[in-house]
């Protein structure tokens, strides 16, 4: 557990993809096709808290959706990165943007197309549901699955590895 403690000190980035680490993954379509997703409010404390802590939050995802827009904006996420088949792209122009290296980022991906950025990243991470070839690929796997408190997972451990986590409890404790 320590060399993960480890990696989690040093992030200053915390980037997420969308369908299936914020959301479940299911893709659900009404009529005249529109598109629903469905995000856990816990994610959302967790991310709204890390931010609070000092850690920069991005999502990174291959599809475009303006209820990403939507929940992104809720949450005060600026760094949002949509239609990125090549997602390594994304990830190397924030990099610089941000002026971090790669040690001091960490990427929460589920599927095949995240396997370029969890590979270069200093803390990789996925979902309890993940494919099994992602799983095998990255430094931790959270306990908790896909849209399904995952992320808050992963929030509370870095702020945990950081010293930040009880400070934010505290804060709503007065």
């Amino acid at each position: 557990m320590q060399p993960l403690i480890d990696k989690a000190k040093n992030i200053r980035l915390a980037i997420f993809d969308v369908d299936g680490v914020l959301t479940t993954g299911a893709l659900f379509y009404g009529k005249d096709k529109i598109e629903g997703k469905n995000f856990h409010v816990h994610d959302g404390q967790g991310i709204k808290s890390l931010q609070k802590s000092g850690v920069e939050i991005a999502v990174i995802t291959a599809r475009t959706s303006d209820i990403v827009t939507w929940r992104m904006q809720d949450l005060g996420i600026t760094h949002v990165y949509q239609g990125q088949t090549n997602k390594l792209i994304a990830y190397e122009a924030l990099k610089q943007k941000l002026k971090l290296n790669d040690a001091q980022i960490a990427y929460a991906g589920d599927d095949l197309p995240d396997l370029s950025v969890l590979s270069r990243v200093g803390f990789s991470i996925t979902v309890a549901n993940a494919p099994l070839v992602i799983r095998q690929r990255v430094a931790w796997v959270t306990r908790k699955k896909g849209g399904k408190g995952a992320v808050r997972e992963i929030c509370d451990f870095i702020m945990e590895a950081q010293g930040t986590l009880q400070k934010t409890i505290e804060a709503y404790l007065t």
